[in-house]
Order: structure tokens, then sequence, then C-alpha cells
């Protein structure tokens, strides 16, 4: 649906909402990771995108104390400004995210005493696709606070760590700052975050029409809701491993120290929790490669690293299959699947959380109608998603 259609469509539900029509339009997008699976947690290095697919949000001040939202196909919901506490009963829903928001605000000296506004929402971002519709969410919320109640006094970064802390404090999910980040800065962002309170971040240009390539998103068909506990996993078993060096986060950790006390290691923390910290350690090295080979121009050392991310991720990581199931293995199929489907040509790999959700795929144009066709043969209807990479972050349209 182009931008207009989606305006009119949100309007006439905003006056069936709300009665009359909004002051203004927000958006804000999905992002994509390109590299760096589950480094950034570890205060490692990511690779990461904006795509063009967006929450659209119409808005309008209401003078009250109360964030009233409405959103295309959902139960409409409200939080009450005046209570930013953490509510239990709210985890895992939006209402807990618009609350995390608005406290994180709060927290940097903002009053937001009469900040209410209606706000009818319609999202692009499928939900569970990897696309992390979840911080496109924390940043439209966001933004649409800073532009209209604080001057746009808050940059971009702050917003991605305001989500982040809404997401893991109010929403329950141990999430890094990846998502957020990206979405946030928009275009293709190279991040270093050995400190998280202050990421280093570099745009890099990446014209993949130029270099004859497609950039897709393959819906595996399984969703990644209530994998809370398989997400979590996967930080305890790596804290676990720096804990033996007396560390919080592997990046702390020499990558030979780590080798050198292998044979404790397996007794303290298990094999798959160092099997885990060996895909950081080489994850993170092959983001930096990645982007390095995306500032040179070369596009056959960032896919074959590409590649290279996918097996880690899937052999030692093991984020491709929830524990335990073998009848279900949604993600891991449609990566073999694409792999087929590419006869070695372009690249594929476990994209996001994992576990559930989709895979990435980087497609040759002159395949690109084949392949898609094909993996939607198997995987069903509009399970194959060319995307584009979007230059903004999240910004006020009018």
């Amino acid at each position: 649906m182009e931008l207009r259609e989606r305006t009119d469509h949100l309007a006439a539900l905003f006056k069936t909402a709300f009665g009359g029509g909004p002051a203004a339009y927000f958006s804000a997008p999905g992002r994509t990771e390109l590299g760096g699976n589950h480094t950034d947690h570890q205060h490692g290095h990511v690779l990461a995108a904006a795509v063009d697919l967006d929450i659209l949000a119409a808005v309008r001040p209401n003078g009250g104390d109360r964030v009233r939202i409405a959103s295309d196909g959902y139960a409409p919901f409200s939080v009450d400004l005046t209570d930013l506490s953490p509510r239990g009963a709210e985890k895992n829903t939006s209402a807990a995210l618009v609350r995390g928001v608005a406290a994180g605000f709060r927290d940097r000296g903002f009053d937001l005493s009469g900040a209410g506004f209606d706000a009818c929402l319609g999202s692009e971002i499928p939900a569970g696709s990897g696309l992390s519709s979840s911080a496109a969410f924390e940043l439209l919320i966001g933004t649409i606070f800073n532009s209209l109640f604080c001057a746009d006094r808050l940059d971009p970064l702050t917003l991605a760590q305001i989500g982040q802390a809404a997401e893991n404090v109010y929403f329950g999910k141990p999430c890094g700052l990846m998502d957020q980040t990206a979405a946030a800065l928009g275009g293709v962002v190279a991040i270093d975050f050995a400190d998280p309170e202050s990421p280093r971040a570099e745009r890099i240009d990446l014209d993949l029409d130029a270099f004859g390539y497609a950039l897709c998103i393959i819906d595996s068909g399984a969703g990644h809701a209530d994998l809370t506990g398989e997400y979590a996993a996967i930080t305890d078993e790596l804290a676990a491993v720096a804990r033996h060096f007396g560390r919080d986060v592997l990046r702390a950790v020499p990558e030979a120290d780590f080798l050198s006390a292998l044979p404790a290691l397996r007794k303290e923390a298990g094999d798959r929790a160092v099997l885990r910290a060996m895909h950081f350690y080489a994850e993170d090295a092959r983001a930096v490669q990645e982007a390095d080979a995306l500032r040179a121009g070369d596009l056959p050392r960032f896919l074959a690293l590409v590649r290279a991310s996918g097996r880690s991720s899937a052999l030692y990581l093991q984020n491709a299959v929830p524990t335990g199931q073998t009848r279900r293995q949604e993600l891991l199929f449609t990566v073999a699947l694409c792999e087929r489907l590419l006869e070695g040509e372009g690249a594929v790999r476990l994209h996001g959380g994992g576990f559930g959700g989709t895979a990435q795929a980087f497609v040759p144009l002159d395949r690109l109608d084949a392949f898609r066709r094909r993996t939607e043969a198997v995987l069903g209807d509009g399970s194959c998603r060319a995307v584009r990479i979007r230059p903004e972050g999240g910004v006020r349209l009018s």
C-alpha cells in the first residue's frame, strides 16, 4: 500500500477511534541484522540496517495524562503517564513498552504532565518476522514523545537506549541494543558496543542494486513469540563463561584466555555454553570483516562471510531450533531450502534472535523471481519478501 493510501486509512481509523483527525504522522522502520548474530549483548560488533518496512502512526496530543493507542487489527489500550513503574501483568505487551519508553523520558528529566496522545498505528512489519517490530514500536513511541513534547532534544542513540531499557525492564526480554540502534540511526551501520552506554556507530554506503543483488527476508512459518527463555539461555550461558574469568561479558575476556581454559569451562558451564562462546569470538571478528568488505566494495568477500555466519549460528550458537524440538524445525529447514535454491550463489543465514522467525538471503537479481516463486511454493504465498535499505530512522512525516 502506498504512503498516501496508508495515511488515509489511518485517518479514517483515527476518526472512528478518537473523533476528528490526527495532527501528525510518524514512521519508524524495522531493521535487519547483516552480521553479528547475538554479539551485541556481549558488547561486541554488529552490522545492521534499517529497512523500508515500517510502523506508521497517525497522532494527536490529547492534553491529558494518558497515551491511547488503537492499532490496526489489535485491541486498543491505554497507559497512564502518572504511574510509570513496571507492572508484572503487563510483561510481553505493547502497553509495557509505552510505559517503559515514557519512564525513559521521565528519568532524563522531562516532565510528561499533559503529554498524553492518541494514536492509530498500522504496521508493514510482520509480527515474528525477525525485523524487530518491537524496536520499531519503541522507536516510534520515543519519536512521538521527543517531537511533540520534548522539542526533539534527544538524539537517535538516546532514543535507542530508552527503547532497549523499556524492552529489558518493562517488557521482560533481555535484548541487546542492536535492534534499537539500527532502527534509530537508519541506513547501514557498523556498531561497536564496547561501551554500551555510548556505542560507536559508523554509516556505510551499500547499494545492493548496483551489485546486482536483492536482500530477501524469508518467513519460516514459525513465530518467535514465547521464546524468551531460549533467548535468555544464550545470554545466561555466555555470562557463565565470562564469570569464570571474573567478567560480565565475553568482550572483556581475551580469546586466548578462553581457549586456554576450555577444560575447566566445559566442566563448569557445559559444552553448549562453550560452543556458544566460540560462536561469539568468531562472529564478533566476522562483523568487523563484513564491514571492511563493504567499505572496500568487495561483495563476494562479504557474501562468503555471511555464509560463514549462518553456519556458525546453526552449529555453535545453536539458535536454529528450540531446545528439544524435532518434528518442527521450520527455520533450519528454511535455510536449507534457500541454500538449495541459490545453488552456490548469493548467501543465506539465520536472522536475528533465531529459533523462529526468518532467514535472510542475498539473491542475484536475475534469480529473484524464480527464487521467490520456488520459495513460496514450499513456504506459502508472501513468505519471501525483498526489502530495501531505508536511510532514515524514526521520523515525523508531517
